[in-house]
C-alpha cells in the first residue's frame, strides 16, 4: 500500500479513533499513523486491557468505519 494513502488516511480517522479511546493521546496518535501493531499495543497500554480485548474493540470498531484501513506488519 502507498504509504502516502495510508497517512491521509490516517489523519482523516485519527479523530474517530480518539472519540473511541480517549486516554490515547496525541503523541500515541502520532507514534501508531495508521498502524495496526502501533493503536493495539497503545490500547492495552493505555486502557489496560489484554491483547485479545483490544483485537475486539479494534475489529468492531472497524466494521463501523470501513472506508479506514491500517498499514499491515510485514
Amino acid at each position: 500500500m502507498n504509504e502516502d494513502k495510508v497517512a491521509g488516511n490516517w489523519k482523516q480517522f485519527k479523530g474517530k479513533v480518539q472519540e473511541q479511546w480517549g486516554k490515547l493521546t496525541n503523541d500515541d496518535l502520532d507514534i501508531i499513523e495508521g498502524r495496526r501493531e502501533q493503536l493495539l499495543g497503545r490500547i492495552q497500554e493505555r486502557h489496560g486491557i489484554a491483547r485479545d480485548a483490544a483485537e475486539r474493540e479494534v475489529d468492531e470498531w472497524h466494521s463501523r468505519n470501513p472506508d479506514f484501513f491500517f498499514e499491515k506488519s510485514q
